[in-house]
């Protein structure tokens, strides 16, 4: 796997643009907790469900729509990994607090992980295609 850091260089536009989708993400990773919070035990919520979600949100609300698939269907897998850390400490009997799955206000990164982006081939420009208007960018570091 290969891991590159570097910091961005762009404009405001694009900055509010990357905030923008970064609201998204936190708004699915919320709507995605909130949906298992609010459904009947009768319907099991996993994964699975959670990801199926995510899509009828996306369907629902225009702006959930202009970021990428997958970065959507990491937002849900983020709220899974909260519900599923929660369910493990109480199936292994740990004491004290369970750590039950709150909502999340302070969320800083949007994940990408094998779409919406391209990496340039001298590797000092990023390219996001989703729908967001992020554009491309200049990295430096």
């Amino acid at each position: 796997m290969l891991v590159l850091e570097y910091k961005v260089k762009g404009k405001q536009d694009q900055y509010n643009a990357i905030d923008d989708a970064i609201r998204t993400t936190q708004f699915i990773r919320n709507k995605a907790i909130r949906y298992w919070m609010d459904a009947p035990q009768e319907l099991k919520i996993d994964k699975f469900a959670l990801n199926k979600y995510s899509t009828e949100l996306r369907s629902d609300f225009t702006f959930a729509a202009e970021l990428n698939s997958m970065a959507v269907q990491s937002a849900a897998e983020r709220g899974w990994s909260a519900i599923s850390r929660f369910y493990n400490n109480c199936q292994s009997n740990k004491s004290g607090k369970k750590g039950f799955p709150r909502f999340q206000k302070d969320c800083r990164s949007v994940e990408y992980k094998t779409s919406g982006w391209k990496l340039h081939k001298t590797k000092r420009r990023i390219t996001f295609t989703d729908k967001k208007g992020i554009g491309e960018l200049k990295l430096l570091g």
